[in-house]
């Protein structure tokens, strides 16, 4: 069999990684990773023959037209962006820098004859819900957050040069994906850490705003379905889970799965950013991954014992 080449951008982050994990598996998959190492880390990427990792910004045109010359790339996924969303809201002139990024990739993939590239939108694009759960055709876009404007416009960007150069693309609107190589700047670890050490789990405001938790293998069994899918060319996905919870209830589900003595502890609300209800409709996920989802109790579990472990 030939070699199948695939390009990661941000692939030393929590999903880029795992990505770059499971495709690594296959002998004649050649996986590049390309990450600035803002916000992953080289720990996270695999050490295998067949990853290389270069240290590059997808945003600096002379940094990433090299890395196109020097390989042959067959799929492009490009999940390299600021994320966090402290940071983001931090740091809004980095965030808005991601559309250079986004360029580059689409301009670089439609000269050299990549088949289809992979973009990592956000469940953040939707803003605040008109529905839920949010569905990928009916929901409006509404948020006006400079990361969910990024995101948006990525996805104008990826539909614009199928339809004026037919570069083929599929679309993923992540929601919170938790799993072993997410920081700690994170709900999920965040709180968790703080109950195996028996510390206050700290929630923004009352801890009435919901959330959807999906474990990264989930995800990633989804992402590559949609790679060998005819069905997802050209279209949008959510990737998530369906079971929407509030903040507090996760807190809860935490503290006792973990048997921690954990107290919980409310903070100032944050000021923007922290939308009141997430859960999106994972009809075309369920049929594309054609299994049921791990659990969150089952999900945690599998993350304590990774700590436990390191």
């Amino acid at each position: 069999m030939s070699l199948t080449t695939y390009l990661i951008t941000g692939g030393a982050g929590n999903i880029g990684s795992a990505l770059t994990k499971k495709l690594s598996k296959g002998a004649n998959n050649l996986i590049v990773i390309v990450d600035n190492l803002l916000t992953g880390s080289f720990s996270k990427v695999p050490i295998k023959d067949n990853v290389i990792f270069i240290k590059a910004d997808v945003n600096n045109y002379n940094d990433i037209v090299p890395v196109f010359g020097r390989f042959s790339f067959d799929y492009v996924f490009h999940f390299a962006a600021v994320v966090g969303v402290k940071r983001t809201l931090d740091n809004p002139m980095m965030v808005l820098e991601d559309i250079e990024g986004i360029k580059n990739i689409l301009s670089l993939s439609k000269n050299t004859g990549v088949k289809r590239v992979f973009y990592s939108s956000s469940s953040e694009v939707y803003g605040e819900p008109f529905e839920i759960p949010q569905n990928e055709s009916t929901t409006p876009l509404n948020s006006r957050l400079p990361y969910a404007i990024v995101k948006n416009l990525g996805e104008a960007f990826f539909k614009s040069y199928y339809q004026e150069f037919n570069l083929k693309y599929t679309i993923f609107r992540f929601f919170n994906t938790y799993g072993p190589n997410q920081s700690e700047d994170f709900v999920v670890p965040k709180f968790l850490k703080a109950a195996l050490k028996n510390e206050p789990i700290l929630i923004y405001g009352n801890g009435q705003q919901t959330r959807s938790f999906c474990f990264v293998d989930d995800n990633i069994d989804t992402c590559l379905k949609a790679l060998k899918s005819a069905d997802c060319v050209n279209e949008v996905l959510n990737i998530g889970s369906d079971k929407e919870m509030t903040i507090l209830e996760l807190a809860e589900i935490i503290i006792k799965v973990t048997g921690s003595n954990s107290t919980i502890e409310h903070v100032p609300a944050l000021k923007e950013g922290d939308m009141e209800r997430r859960c999106p409709d994972t009809s075309k996920m369920r049929n594309l991954l054609g299994r049921d989802l791990l659990s969150l109790e089952e999900g945690l579990k599998k993350l304590m014992n990774f700590y436990n472990k390191n």
